[in-house]
């Protein structure tokens, strides 16, 4: 089973790194996989005001990306029902 760490562990080993720590020495003394520590740093450099969010959860930018694309998808599905009933009913005029 995997290792579940919280989101101020995972901040604090950043901050070391940040420091001037090397990553590998932070990840051995933390006993933490050093490709993970890694991971961790490239989301706190992506998002250093939230880098963690949680599981389920996510960054504001990506839930209105996520809304948007859901948005553009059912107006693409109506949009084509109309094309249908529109000539489903010019069909019916002639």
């Amino acid at each position: 089973m995997a290792q579940t760490y919280s989101i101020e562990f995972k901040e604090e080993a950043c901050k070391r790194v940040q420091s001037g720590v090397p990553a590998a020495k932070v990840a051995r003394e933390l006993g933490v996989n050093v490709n993970t520590l890694y991971t961790w740093m490239s989301r706190f450099k992506e998002h250093p005001t939230e880098p963690f969010v949680g599981s389920g959860n996510l960054h504001q930018e990506d839930a209105e990306l996520r809304a948007l694309k859901k948005r553009i998808k059912d107006l693409e599905e109506e949009n084509e029902f109309l094309k249908k009933a529109s000539a489903f009913f010019a069909k019916n005029l002639k």
